[in-house]
């Protein structure tokens, strides 16, 4: 099943949840699914993976599109889980903020935001990528006014195959809707899901307007920083769900 990006339960009485790894700074997508259940859970139990995002993220810069890395340790760690990794440079924070400045310094709401981000780059101490991540997850999703609860899947035991593992998360924290993203189609088995009485929800991320954004040609998949620093406090409005904020 394909629902809007922003549906609920029908009766009002059945929890919704999405269960995703963490990222950096994650695209306005991320937090649109996050808006789109009562709980959002943190999958990072599961194998860290490289080249992926995790722990990078793009943005826009007057050369073009830049990605922000946070340099992470990997060498002899092939198997590590997310909550496994470790930030490898010190000073990874002060660049990124860094590079935020030279990129963005002049976007009409980057003030709106400054002395928030600034603070949270510069103070930041944690070394564990998933808690990093959460940090910015957290700050994000209050900025885009959205109060679904970040939760970790380490909260609910259970084990097995990706989706026995995923279906015993959902039963565990008492949903009987799970809404993923699109790409779990290559290995969700939802006749399994169905057969437990856990309904399905594909996101659908169709349907983005554009807004005034720095450095041209317009993109929509860079992170959502980019939303921020664009259109201030308007930035729900540019998403999928503005009628139900």
């Amino acid at each position: 099943m394909q629902a809007n990006a922003f549906s609920q339960s029908g009766s009002g009485s059945t929890k919704t949840v999405a269960i995703l790894q963490s990222s950096y700074v994650p695209w306005k997508g991320y937090f649109d699914l996050m808006n789109a259940v009562d709980e959002f859970i943190l999958l990072d139990e599961v194998q860290y993976t490289r080249r992926d995002w995790r722990n990078r993220n793009r943005l826009k810069s007057p050369s073009g599109i830049r990605w922000l890395t946070i340099p992470v340790t990997v060498k002899g760690r092939y198997f590590q889980r997310i909550d496994e990794t470790l930030a490898s440079d010190p000073d990874w924070a002060t660049k990124h903020w860094s590079a935020l400045l030279a990129w963005y310094r002049r976007a009409p709401c980057f003030e709106r935001y400054r002395s928030l981000l600034e603070s949270l780059y510069l103070e930041m101490n944690e070394r564990h990528l998933s808690e990093i991540n959460r940090r910015f997850l957290e700050t994000l999703r209050d900025l885009l006014s959205i109060s679904t609860p970040i939760t970790s899947s380490c909260d609910y035991s259970g084990g097995g195959d990706k989706s026995e593992r995923l279906l015993g998360i959902c039963h565990a924290a008492g949903a009987g809707r799970y809404v993923s993203g699109p790409a779990a189609r290559a290995y969700l088995d939802e006749e399994r899901f169905r057969a437990e009485h856990v309904e399905v929800v594909w996101m659908s991320y169709e349907g983005y307007p554009e807004y005034e954004q720095m450095y041209p040609p317009f993109d929509h998949h860079v992170s959502v920083l980019d939303l921020l620093f664009s259109v201030g406090d308007d930035a729900p409005l540019y998403m999928l769900g503005a009628h139900e904020r």
